[in-house]
């Protein structure tokens, strides 16, 4: 999968073994307000709990989507995030799998821009765009805003969200 980026700032390159620690703080910084809720623990013990989480999480991704893309995305050569995608995914779609920008880099843009891109190379294959997405997760408004709609729900927590090249047709209209 060649996915054009329409910020020239911006590029993907695959992740390697090099960038484990990187991905894992990448990881971390998704769960930095949920670790701050927990007062009893102490950096070690938060930084241990979260390189275990980080690394089953890690080697879930790598054992069931095989043949996905793993890539770190770089602004100006320097790593800013990640994103995982499955072009091929089981039910013809396209998966967003994973994509996290670290917080010094959010609300800037980046991200939104990147899922429309995303989007743009799936309206030319056709295929629809899926992603799973917390609940409580405020990215689930910019999902929303792009034109992803509800198609389940998973133990209340998980929603599994899609986009479809109609719906995308219509938006723009």
């Amino acid at each position: 999968m060649q996915l054009p980026l329409t910020d020239t700032s911006l590029s993907l390159r695959n992740i390697t073994l090099q960038d484990e620690d990187l991905l894992c703080a990448i990881y971390g910084s998704t769960r930095e307000k949920e670790m701050e809720m927990v007062k009893e623990w102490n950096s070690e013990q938060k930084e241990f709990f979260l390189r275990q989480q980080f690394t089953a999480q890690h080697v879930y991704y790598q054992q069931n989507y095989i043949g996905a893309f793993f890539w770190m995305i770089e602004k100006d050569g320097q790593a800013i995030g990640r994103l995982y995608v499955d072009e091929n995914f089981v039910d013809g779609s396209i998966r967003i799998i994973d994509i996290t920008i670290l917080p010094s880099y959010q609300n800037k843009g980046i991200g939104q821009g990147i899922v429309k891109d995303i989007l743009g190379y799936a309206s030319n294959k056709p295929k629809p765009v899926t992603i799973h997405v917390e609940s409580f997760n405020p990215a689930m408004k910019l999902y929303e805003r792009l034109g992803f709609s509800l198609k389940d729900k998973k133990n209340g927590m998980y929603y599994l969200m899609e986009w479809k090249v109609e719906e995308e047709k219509e938006v723009a209209a």
